[in-house]
C-alpha cells in the first residue's frame, strides 16, 4: 500500500526549470516502479517518464526526452521529476504513479499498469 504526494508544481516561462518530487507513504517504495504522467485540458492522460524499482532502468516519451529527467531516493521514499527547458506544450496535470516494476517500455507506458496513483500538481508554461 502506498500513498502518493506530488509537489513543485508552478507556473513558469518558456525555457525554465522545475523540479517536481513525489513522496511516498508506506514502507514499500523501494519495491515499486514509478511513473509520471500527464494530463492536459481536453486531452487524455500521456505518459511522461518511468524508472524501475532499482532506478537502473529510465524510461521516456518522446515529447520529453532529452528535457525531462527522473530519478528516485528509496532511502527518502521520493521520485523525482527534473524538467528542463519548458514549453508551453508541458502545460498539464502532472500527476506520479506507483506499479509493480517491469522490463517493458509498453508495461510502463501504461496508466493500468499502476496501482497507486497522486492527485497532481499543475504546470503552467506560458511563452
Amino acid at each position: 500500500q502506498v500513498q502518493l504526494v506530488e509537489s513543485g508544481g508552478g507556473l513558469v516561462q518558456a525555457g525554465d526549470s522545475l523540479r517536481l518530487s513525489c513522496a511516498a507513504s508506506g514502507r514499500t517504495f523501494s519495491n515499486y516502479a514509478m511513473g509520471w504522467f500527464r494530463q492536459a485540458p481536453g486531452k487524455e492522460r500521456e505518459f511522461v517518464a518511468a524508472i524501475s524499482w532499482s532506478g537502473g532502468n529510465t524510461y521516456y516519451s518522446d515529447s520529453v526526452k532529452g528535457r525531462f529527467t527522473i530519478s528516485r531516493d528509496n532511502a527518502k521514499n521520493t521520485v523525482y521529476l527534473q524538467m528542463n527547458s519548458l514549453k508551453p506544450e508541458d502545460t498539464a496535470v502532472y500527476v506520479c504513479a506507483a506499479g509493480r516494476t517491469s522490463y517493458s517500455i509498453t508495461y510502463y507506458a501504461t496508466g493500468s499498469s499502476y496501482a497507486y496513483w497522486g492527485q497532481g500538481t499543475q504546470v503552467t508554461v506560458s511563452s
